[in-house]
């Protein structure tokens, strides 16, 4: 008998749990569709926003399109300003308009700053191979420009060059070198992106700035990079008996660009879990208006990126507006990410809510796909809530996988980075990589990353596992934290007080 009552107590505490799975899984199938999801990403991916680069009038219509949408859902606005801005005050520093460049008499148009450094000199220049220690040996060089080749004798890929620039400078401030011309051998597709990412104008949170950016831009040797196809250049200037150039780098200037983050919030429902916070986070800034593709396109879209991931707090919020969970909901949308992850910088020393009251930070941004049976979370495993992930990715037909390329550095390039420092758990939830190859990063920061280039049934699993996450870490009697050991315990430490 007491056999038969115990069968009977498991199998109507099966039927409850199924239940409520239930109901939570249609709660999240109501407030998602494929229409909603297609109508937020194909405006914010519209020509009309010109890649709602951040500054700009369009990045502002974003930013309005966002807080109307959190309006409609009875999301309520931040408890600090009562509106669902928050200001963010950015100094943009623009490279010199006015630049010659002549070697041997011949202008250079194919330029790109590493340091825009003011300089104006007419002198020969030396030819340097890689300007590596070896190749100074021997050499006066005080007040020369060189004219180097980019990468190294071990290999000439562009990220690798991009990472030897700090020693390169090193090494000619070290000799006396008065400017460094580098040599870049590449495709039209990546000195597009130099051209766009490299000779655009920089921004930096105002209160924020400090010396190392004034040394980007004053202190340190003026360089360049050259487009140098095929190595033709290299190939004869390293054979030359002297070579002439001229330099003449102007003054940068500097001007104040007032941008926004997009935040709202909702209560939880619990009297004591309430208290604690689940953000939910996405950049919605793009990178504008760049080097045309082979179409004549110019207008860089960012759909995937970050479109994709902005839709994605849309959708929690709409969910949770109508369903809210036990734990409180803080739906952050940064601005300036694309320019160095400033309106999460901004935000984590300007909080609209004590930091220690959000246990929680789930991130979301993109750059491509090339598996749509995976939903990847960069951090997954970092944090105690990644069964509460998988199990909601499983719903709706998905499998969560934890970052397949940590050699790319991905969990400290997105704006959760800034939150972890702080000590608050923050992984990323992406769209489906098993690894990063091409096809992930084939529309990166390109023209073609376009809204009717997406597949929205797999998007619509996407989001509506990313919503059940959400669902599954805020009603979750544990609060998350980080795996033990994780290299930003200890910051957690510091901010929980345990």
């Amino acid at each position: 008998m007491k056999s038969r009552s115990i069968t009977l107590n498991l199998l109507l505490l099966i039927c409850t749990f199924s239940l409520y799975a239930q109901t939570e899984k249609e709660k999240v199938i109501e407030t998602t569709s494929k229409a909603s999801i297609e109508g937020h990403i194909y405006f914010l991916a519209d020509d009309l926003l010109k890649g709602r680069e951040t500054g700009t009038p369009e990045n502002k219509i974003a930013a309005s399109y966002l807080a109307n949408t959190f309006r409609s859902y009875g999301v309520k606005p931040s408890p600090k300003t009562g509106t669902f801005y928050q200001d963010v005050k950015l100094k943009r520093v623009s490279p010199p308009s006015e630049v010659i460049i002549e070697i041997n008499g011949q202008k250079i148009k194919d330029y790109a700053f590493i340091f825009p450094s003011p300089v104006n000199i007419e002198s020969d220049a030396v030819y340097l191979n890689y300007g590596l220690e070896d190749d100074y040996k021997g050499k006066k060089l005080k007040g020369k420009i060189i004219i180097i080749k980019s990468g190294s004798a071990e290999t000439k890929d562009t990220r690798v060059a991009f990472g030897l620039r700090g020693k390169k400078q090193e090494l000619a401030q070290a000799n006396g070198v008065t400017a460094i011309i580098e040599l870049l051998d590449t495709d039209e597709n990546m000195w597009g992106f130099i051209d766009h990412n490299f000779n655009s104008s920089k921004l930096m949170v105002a209160e924020n700035e400090d010396q190392e950016d004034d040394k980007s831009y004053n202190d340190q040797t003026a360089h360049l990079w050259i487009l140098d196809r095929n190595n033709e250049m290299a190939t004869q200037l390293s054979t030359s008996k002297s070579i002439t150039s001229k330099i003449d780098i102007g003054e940068k200037k500097e001007d104040i660009v007032m941008s926004q983050n997009v935040i709202g919030i909702v209560e939880g429902t619990d009297p004591k879990l309430k208290e604690e916070f689940i953000i939910y986070s996405a950049h919605y800034d793009h990178v504008g208006i760049g080097t045309p593709d082979e179409t004549g396109d110019t207008i860089y879209n960012g759909a995937r990126d970050n479109a994709i991931g902005t839709t994605t707090v849309l959708s929690m919020a709409k969910n949770l507006a109508k369903y809210p969970t036990k734990r409180s909901a803080l739906f952050i949308l940064f601005t300036g990410e694309e320019k160095g992850l400033l309106g999460s910088e901004f935000y984590v020393e300007n909080p609209v809510l004590p930091l220690k009251q959000m246990v929680y930070c789930f991130n979301s941004d993109n750059g491509g796909y090339n598996d749509i049976s995976l939903a990847t979370v960069v951090g997954l495993e970092r944090t105690t809530a990644h069964q509460n992930i998988k199990d909601a990715a499983i719903i709706f037909g998905l499998t969560a996988i934890d970052d397949p390329a940590t050699e790319q550095g991905l969990f400290d390039r997105s704006d959760n980075v800034h939150f972890a420092k702080k000590g608050i758990p923050a992984p990323t939830f992406s769209l489906g990589f098993s690894s990063f190859d091409g096809e992930v990063t084939k529309y990166y920061h390109r023209p073609g990353d376009e809204a009717d280039s997406l597949d929205y049934d797999y998007l619509l699993k996407f989001f509506r596992a990313y919503v059940m996450s959400g669902r599954h870490i805020a009603n979750d009697p544990k609060t998350p934290v980080w795996t033990t050991g994780d290299k930003y315990e200890e910051a957690a430490k510091a901010l929980y007080g345990n």
